[in-house]
């Protein structure tokens, strides 16, 4: 899970094997095709936002479904994947407008993001972080409170298209499936699964929508008795991703 700032201080960054929607009691998975997230009482559409090239703004609309004001705090990090983990860095180059709000019940506040910084030959990547403020706490009650991480995509005006190699690797004692992204945008890859030829599938875990980002590395971590084929075997990697699906054949750590 996505290690989190507190909630009135921005880290310089923050590391974590994978990023999902992050919160302290609900979690939603970002491949939902309403493109509608929900928890508690309050209901946040896109589930993720895409700018295409040229565009400077975008909005969120923030809802809040129940019988009760709550007030939210959003902030912005730059996303990146250095050495195949996800960090997120406090930035400035995308703005969220209010960044606090307070909201009746049955009302919708949008906010506006606006991008202050155009991407030039790759992609860049954002994440909004959107937390949930606890009001006072009175005696014998307890809050629960959420967080929501969206993912912002900012296209840049080149062609944008993502490249997705893998491999097998092998480090202290421990195999790894690595997919390389050579493209200029990110990738998404659903149903992730690592197989022989003749259709035998590994022990792994993939479970949920794997992003890759331009330019990074993604490692997963393989249970070493999947790989008792033959030395040499050519194994077969297949996933659902932005571009169709993927059918890709790897070789084992003991393979050329």
């Amino acid at each position: 899970m996505l290690t989190t700032p507190p909630r009135n201080q921005a880290p310089l960054a923050i590391r974590a094997r994978s990023v999902a929607l992050v919160l302290f009691s609900w979690t939603l998975a970002l491949g939902l095709r309403s493109g509608i997230a929900r928890g508690q009482a309050l209901t946040v559409m896109p589930v993720h936002v895409q700018m295409a090239p040229g565009q400077k703004a975008a909005t969120l609309s923030v809802t809040n479904a129940g019988t009760a004001e709550t007030s939210i705090q959003i902030r912005a990090f730059a996303w990146a994947q250095p050495d195949g983990n996800d960090q997120l860095t406090a930035t400035d180059a995308i703005v969220a407008s209010p960044p606090i709000a307070t909201i009746r019940p049955g009302v919708t506040q949008i906010v506006r993001l606006i991008l202050r910084r155009s991407p030039e030959a790759r992609e860049d990547t954002y994440r909004i972080l959107l937390d949930q403020i606890p009001p006072p706490v009175e005696q014998g009650t307890v809050h629960v409170v959420l967080r929501i991480s969206i993912p912002i995509f900012a296209q840049p005006k080149t062609r944008a298209v993502s490249l997705l190699k893998f491999r097998l690797e092998r480090s202290a004692q421990q195999v790894f499936l690595t997919a390389s992204n050579d493209g200029v945008i990110h990738e998404v890859l659903r149903g992730l699964e690592l197989g022989t030829n003749d259709g035998k599938k590994l022990d792994t875990n993939f479970s949920g929508s794997q992003y890759v980002l331009a330019g990074a590395t993604r490692r997963w971590l393989i249970a070493p008795k999947s790989l008792s084929q033959p030395a040499g075997d050519a194994l077969r990697v297949t996933a659902s991703s932005l571009n169709g699906v993927i059918q890709q054949q790897v070789h084992s750590a003991d393979g050329p």
